[in-house]
């Protein structure tokens, strides 16, 4: 008897269709116009971008400017009063105490002008420590260049500087430095100074806004930094008249805030000759400038993105 046939195997149910692939997002992003929120631009759009907003620049440090000693009784008198200050204390401290005063010709023009000048170097860089995080709820609010934000605070301090110079140069015409054309040469001097300070201003932004104890470690850095520029002695003297290591002697000679520092001088007052300075000092002037400048806003430029996250 034959055997019954086997009954024919049962189909699984067809389960649903594979979905299709994926459609690639940035491509349809980028058919659409629609770029990444917060996205770092190119450098030449950066820069575009931050031309186009100089009049905010300009704006903004004239009313921190403005904002800053609003508090005080005195109010913009003490722009004028913490370089005064500062040069008197280290007066009586390096001139008087020490004795430096006998080695230095026309040692009053020589140590105000050299405060004044450092202090615009110093606070130029310490504005950078709180570029970013002082300005957390502007930079979150808002879309525009970063960059715009130590830029003001740099301006902010060469208006201060401006402003100070009155009195700088009634304390050099008090002490016999008439005006002469040899002045104008503080005019590119400062200029060059400004570009190197904004560029460090920029480099400390970016360092600050990732790492914020940084802004309590920059016044020991400066304040050391302070004391080998020159500010209350003369670098020439002491490179001059001491048997220094061959690399010591140039850092001291080509030190950026120093050249800075005795360009001014050589501009203001008639006793600090041409041969106080160093070779090519304006050709080093210019480099510090380039270098600082240029590398600082590229630095800061590469974490645009970053800025106010997190």
């Amino acid at each position: 008897m034959a055997s019954p046939t086997a009954p024919p195997a049962r189909q699984a149910p067809a389960g649903p269709a594979a979905p299709a692939a994926p459609t690639d997002l940035a491509a349809l992003a980028a058919r659409h116009g629609l770029t990444v929120s917060g996205a770092r631009p190119t450098l030449p759009a950066y820069v575009r971008q931050l031309w186009s907003r100089r009049h905010f620049i300009t704006a903004f440090a004239t009313a921190k400017l403005t904002a800053q000693y609003s508090q005080a009784r005195l109010g913009q008198l003490w722009q004028l009063m913490t370089p005064l200050l500062n040069a008197a204390v280290y007066y009586l401290i390096f001139g008087v105490l020490l004795g430096t005063a006998d080695h230095v010709p026309d040692f009053v023009p020589f140590l105000v002008t050299g405060v004044f000048i450092w202090t615009f170097t110093a606070n130029t860089i310490t504005a950078g420590t709180r570029a970013i995080s002082g300005n957390l709820g502007l930079v979150r609010a808002l879309h525009f260049p970063r960059a715009a934000l130590p830029v003001a605070l740099a301006l902010q301090q060469l208006q201060q500087l401006l402003f100070s110079l009155g009195a700088l140069i009634v304390i050099l015409v008090g002490f016999g430095q008439l005006p002469t054309t040899s002045w104008l040469l503080a005019i590119p001097a400062l200029l060059l100074q400004a570009v190197f300070g904004t560029g460090l201003s920029m480099a400390v932004a970016r360092v600050a806004a990732r790492v914020p104890d940084v802004s309590q470690l920059v016044p020991f850095l400066l304040r050391t930094w302070m004391y080998a520029s020159g500010v209350m002695w003369s670098v020439d003297k002491v490179v001059g008249d001491r048997d220094l290591p061959h690399l010591v002697a140039l850092a001291l000679r080509y030190n950026p805030a120093a050249i800075y520092i005795d360009l001014v001088r050589f501009a203001f007052i008639d006793t600090f000759t041409a041969d106080r300075l160093p070779p090519h000092v304006w050709a080093a002037a210019l480099a510090w400038a380039v270098l600082c400048g240029a590398g600082g806003f590229l630095y800061f430029w590469k974490a645009e993105e970053q800025y106010g996250r997190g």
